[in-house]
């Protein structure tokens, strides 16, 4: 049968039908991009807002912010300030020198080597570690500690801390087994043995590890760095351990200045007044 014409009316209302349905997503689009157009406008105030702020917390940063070499500086300064001494007197008495043998556990503070293969000590340790030793002497009274100084160059030194702090002094000698032999009659228990030297000042040593051998399982408690071959470097730890002990304790009395504990004229007088003697003796 032959299709029916549609009337033109017919047809009028088809293409608007086409229009309005074509026209419903066109205007979800315009409506989606619109959205985004304004989510976008948004963000750009926003990071605008964000880049404003960045740059006046790096305005305000580098206004109050040190280069790394100044704030090394400052931390320097603060170190040497702190000091118990200046930087100065530490290298003068030449406290900071070691030896070219350096053990596994006192490789932790060297600073470097000399061009002669000596190892140099980190002044900041050194420093420490003396007011480590300070605090630790002071907790036990004068009664309680020995000293122990065999070698020749801490003698004058280690009889002058004896004198100002009360603690009994061994120089040139220690008897062995005067912490242990109760037979003998000058026995004695003390609480703290300090050695200058744990080679030469061994039996010492060994008698406090053996009087004190669950305290000392590694073979003493506390360390000092430091040059302990120079009458100058001895002198000098002497003398801050003879200061803060004193302080510490209460004790008044008058310590020389630090010239005299680092003077080596009082030994040359002391060494020059032997020759002499063994020269007239042998007639020369």
């Amino acid at each position: 049968m032959p299709r029916k014409k549609k009337s033109e009316t017919e047809n009028v209302e088809e293409e608007l039908l086409n229009e309005e349905v074509e026209e419903e997503p066109r205007g979800k689009e315009l409506e989606i991009k619109a959205e985004a157009e304004s989510n976008s406008e948004e963000l750009e105030e926003k990071k605008k807002k964000l880049l404003e702020k960045a740059k006046k917390l790096a305005e305000k940063i580098s206004e109050e912010s040190v280069s790394t070499e100044e704030l090394k500086e400052k931390v320097k300064v603060k170190k040497r300030t702190d000091m118990l001494i200046p930087l100065e007197e530490y290298v003068k008495a030449g406290i900071y020198l070691g030896t070219r043998v350096v053990t596994p556990t006192m490789k932790q503070f060297v600073y470097r080597r000399r061009a002669d293969g000596l190892a140099i000590f980190n002044t900041d340790i050194i420093d420490e570690k003396l007011k480590e030793g300070i605090e630790y002497l002071s907790k036990f009274s004068p009664e309680e500690i020995i000293l122990v100084c065999k070698r020749e160059a801490g003698w004058r030194t280690a009889k002058m801390f004896s004198k100002l702090t009360g603690i009994r002094v061994f120089t040139k000698k220690y008897p062995a087994g005067l912490l242990t032999n109760t037979a003998l009659s000058d026995f004695f228990e003390n609480e703290l043995t300090v050695v200058a030297d744990s080679w030469l000042d061994k039996n010492a040593v060994r008698d406090t590890l053996n009087v004190h051998k669950n305290n000392f399982s590694q073979g003493a408690d506390k360390i000092i760095i430091g040059n302990n071959k120079s009458p100058k470097s001895l002198g000098l730890i002497f003398y801050l351990l003879a200061r803060g002990y004193c302080k510490a304790r209460g004790i008044e009395t008058e310590i020389p200045d630090l010239d005299w504990w680092t003077s080596e004229e009082e030994e040359s007088k002391e060494f020059k007044g032997k020759t002499e003697k063994v020269n007239a003796e042998f007639g020369v």
